[in-house]
């Protein structure tokens, strides 16, 4: 075998505590090979350390290179978070995935770094109806490094982060993408974001680490119940510089740095799935068709 990078603390077998397919396998060791083939596929050169630089340039090119999105949901096919299966899907396959896939990839190259980071579990508030508790979780990442602590997340959909947002309550954060805040709620926090001149809630997070067999029912909630948001409609999302690409369907948005919008119709599954492969960078999985074929006759 060739050269492992191992995370202080980690069992040598961690199959035997957590089953094959469990998100908590990716505190297992991890090849090198694997981290510098994700290196590789988002386009990093640079230095291979734990260091707040680090977490910020890897954070700005992993929503730019690796979309957001639910093909496989949609084509009924499960949803495996074990590194062999993300890495064999959003590294080598060409393909995105949504928030379990994204942040647990980046949490086993955070960890494999030896950047201190537990995936952590939040209640999206995006559009939700009041008094709504959405289910199942969101999945986000609490990282530590030797500036403090922050929130990082590359798979919220067309409100993904590009950077890493510190963990400070009441303190305006500016990225390329939009103002942030954190603000208390109790024993949790809530991210919020400016649009139009009004503070909108993304979602509401703890702090706690949750338990592997927490991330197994929330991801095979989100990917196969039939009220499930990933379960009834095409999505797609990428970071482009400082505009945003998102698809619901056939409705095709561009959300630009100056706050216009762009909005487009795609009419046909060809289209859609050219869009797909050039807009959003994802390698359009086999069997595919009749997904494109539905999502294009949606209605507007």
């Amino acid at each position: 075998m060739g050269n492992e990078t191992k995370v202080a603390g980690i069992p040598a077998n961690p199959e035997t505590r957590f089953g094959r397919n469990s998100p908590c396998r990716i505190e297992k060791i991890v090849p090198d090979a694997q981290i510098e083939s994700y290196f590789a596929r988002i386009g990093y050169s640079g230095a291979k350390s734990a260091t707040l630089q680090t977490l910020r340039e890897l954070h700005a090119l992993h929503p730019a290179v690796i979309a957001f999105e639910n093909l496989d949901v949609l084509l009924k096919r499960p949803i495996a978070l074990s590194p062999e299966a993300l890495g064999a899907k959003l590294v080598h396959g060409g393909r995105g995935g949504y928030c379990y896939e994204q942040n647990a990839l980046f949490l086993t190259v955070l960890r494999a770094l030896g950047i201190s980071a537990n995936a952590i579990g939040a209640r999206g508030l995006w559009n939700a109806a009041d008094g709504h508790t959405p289910a199942p979780p969101h999945m986000l990442l609490l990282v530590r490094v030797a500036e403090g602590k922050f929130l990082a997340d590359v798979g919220y959909g067309r409100l993904t982060l590009n950077e890493p947002l510190r963990l400070e309550p009441d303190v305006e954060q500016s990225t390329t993408h939009g103002v942030y805040r954190i603000v208390c709620r109790g024993d949790e926090f809530q991210l919020q974001t400016m649009l139009g001149g009004t503070w909108r809630a993304l979602y509401q997070l703890s702090l706690r680490e949750q338990t592997p067999a927490e991330w197994e029912v929330a991801n095979w909630y989100a990917s196969t119940h039939p009220d499930s948001i990933f379960t009834k409609s095409l999505m797609a999302a990428r970071s482009v510089g400082e505009s945003r690409y998102a698809l619901l369907d056939n409705r095709f948005r561009v959300y630009r740095g100056d706050g216009s919008i762009e909005q487009s119709t795609i009419a046909t599954p060809e289209h859609l799935g050219s869009v797909l492969r050039n807009d959003f960078n994802i390698n359009l999985p086999q069997g595919c068709e009749r997904v494109l074929t539905r999502a294009a006759a949606a209605p507007e």
